[in-house]
This record gives structure tokens, sequence and C-alpha cells, in this order.
């Protein structure tokens, strides 16, 4: 299987290409630095996929994210769905806004984007909008899923929990919890077991 693996932050793509350095694998990684946010995500995801001249199976996005109470700081998730949270229209009116996407991960969770580093108060916001009790929030995924099916490549989201803002984890907790956390061989091992 050949992947691009989509690391937003410098932190994220030094980590992946570390855990895939010396590392022997059944599968091709092409590990690409995304940048933060939905635009870059999806103008990079894009420009690597067109790069690869369609000598690739699968997209993969890893990383950081943060959570909603029920998942602890530390614990690897790979959604089932990927949605935005930041759309503020009628769900049938401009349907890839506001659909779900379905992603390969295994967990029964879904992992929500948007243009903003969430707080508590926006988690909240959120709970109540979509009528949700849990979920994972990240800056790219959404947007990455967008991207490859332009190409009709599948996704898989593979996210480590950084923080939990309804806990009181703020923009301090998160960058405490990366520089303590940078091991991503979990992220490889979950691809490599991936059928």
């Amino acid at each position: 299987m050949k992947y691009i693996v989509i690391a937003p932050t410098e932190r994220e793509y030094r980590n992946v290409t570390l855990a895939l350095e010396g590392r022997t694998t059944q599968n091709q990684y092409t590990v690409v630095r995304s940048g933060v946010g939905k635009a870059l995500a999806a103008a990079n995801t894009a420009l690597a996929i067109a790069r690869a001249n369609g000598d690739v199976d699968r997209v993969a996005v890893v990383g950081y994210a943060a959570s909603t109470l029920g998942r602890e700081c530390g614990e690897i998730v790979a959604p089932r769905v990927a949605r935005y949270h930041d759309c503020r229209i009628p769900g049938d009116f401009v349907p890839e806004l506001t659909e779900p996407y379905p992603l390969l991960g295994h967990d029964d969770a879904v992992v929500w984007t948007g243009d903003s580093f969430v707080d508590a108060q926006i988690i909240t916001q959120v709970k109540s909008h979509y009528g949700i009790k849990s979920g994972l929030f990240d800056m790219e995924a959404t947007a990455v899923c967008q991207a490859a099916e332009l190409f009709d490549l599948p996704v898989v989201v593979v996210k480590m929990v950084s923080d939990v803002p309804e806990k009181g984890d703020t923009e301090h907790s998160y960058d405490a919890f990366v520089d303590s956390h940078s091991d991503f061989g979990a992220f490889i091992d979950y691809l490599e077991d991936l059928k």
C-alpha cells in the first residue's frame, strides 16, 4: 500500500519522519508537511497527490488533536468520520461542507475540523449545535478528505489526544504535551496493520 502521510505541523512532520527512519515497513510512505489550517491542508494534499502521478493508494492524516471529555491525553484514536464544525449553513445547501466524510479508522469517533484552536467554550457550542457528546478536534482532517475525494482516494486519520479543553487544558497544555510526546511509532503501527 502506498500512502501519502499528511503531517500538519513541523513537530508532527518531524515525529512521523523519525518514526519511519530505519524501520522496515510493508507499506510505502511519503510524508508531507501540509501546514496548519484547512486551506493549506487541502492545497498541499492535492499537490502531493498530483505529484504522485496516480501512484498512491491512500492518504493518512497523523498528529495531535484536542478531545472532549471521555478520552485521555496520549490516547491514540482513528475516527470513522470527519466533519467540519465551523460551517453555519443549511445542511443540504452545500453538502460538501456539512455532510460527514467516511474514514478508514476503526474507532467510533468523529474528528471535527475548524479554523480555530478549540477551547471549552467552542466545544460546548459544537456539542449543542450538532447534538454530540464526544469528538476530536483538529484544523485539517476534513479538508484533506475533500482534496483526496477529488482523486477518489480513501483517507485514514490517526490522532493522539493532546489536550482536553473541558478539563481546563489550554494552548500551553498542548505545547507541554507535544514536547513530551514525540514518539509516533504507534501511528506507523496502526497504518501497517490497517487492511
